[in-house]
């Protein structure tokens, strides 16, 4: 025997996931964007490439990379997010909850702002003494530049 339960319980209060929905959770430690909300489908950067979560999706542990997750209600509207980092978790009962670094809607972003936040960690980065201070300032690029490509 593995030691692995093939028959998970559900989390107490879980809602179940039906066959066009299911549960999402969606914060960061500063905001609560979903909390168990019925959406039809998920789409988040990971860094095993972007993927998308439909109802009953196979139970998965991801790890957020900067970029943009589409939720789509139940309606069938998308709202789009950028986020900096953070963890998806595809629990057995279906349902999804995203812990996220930071949050914001792709409509607030401000495209000024943003480039001379990238121009800046860019002037970090050819100024840079250290690897350490060089692996910063490329973190910050590389959240700045998939900051661009979401707006």
């Amino acid at each position: 025997s593995s030691g692995i339960n093939a028959e998970w319980p559900l989390r107490p209060g879980a809602t179940e996931a039906s066959s066009t929905t299911f549960p999402l959770t969606f914060g960061s430690p500063y905001n609560a964007v979903h909390d168990n909300a019925l959406v039809k489908q998920v789409d988040l950067p990971s860094t095993t490439g972007h993927f998308g979560i439909l109802p009953h999706h196979v139970p998965t542990i991801a790890i957020l990379v900067p970029g943009t997750i589409s939720i789509t209600n139940e309606a069938g509207d998308v709202a789009k997010y950028f986020v900096s980092s953070g963890t998806a978790t595809i629990h057995p009962d279906s349902s999804v909850q995203i812990l996220a670094e930071e949050i914001c809607a792709v409509a607030d972003i401000d495209d000024g702002a943003v480039r001379a936040g990238l121009e800046a960690a860019q002037g970090k980065l050819s100024s840079a003494s250290s690897e350490a201070d060089k692996a910063a300032a490329q973190i910050e690029i590389e959240v700045y530049q998939s900051m661009i490509s979401a707006a």
